[in-house]
């Protein structure tokens, strides 16, 4: 199982994460992403590295 977490105050709300997420675990809410549906998480760790600002981490569990 993965844990993936949004740091809201470094998330600049570019959609990357949310639009790389192959599971469709984040999603865009006002402005900012945050995590939807986190049992849908494969791990890959693409919204980490598309993230420009650091917000997106991810953690095994």
């Amino acid at each position: 199982m993965y844990i993936v977490t949004v740091d809201a105050d470094k998330c600049e709300g570019c959609g990357e994460c949310a639009d790389s997420c192959p599971g469709g675990v984040l999603e865009m809410v006002d402005g900012k992403s945050t995590v939807a549906n986190p049992d849908e998480c494969l791990g890959c760790e693409t919204c980490v590295s598309v993230c420009p600002t650091g917000a997106v981490t991810l953690q095994e569990q």
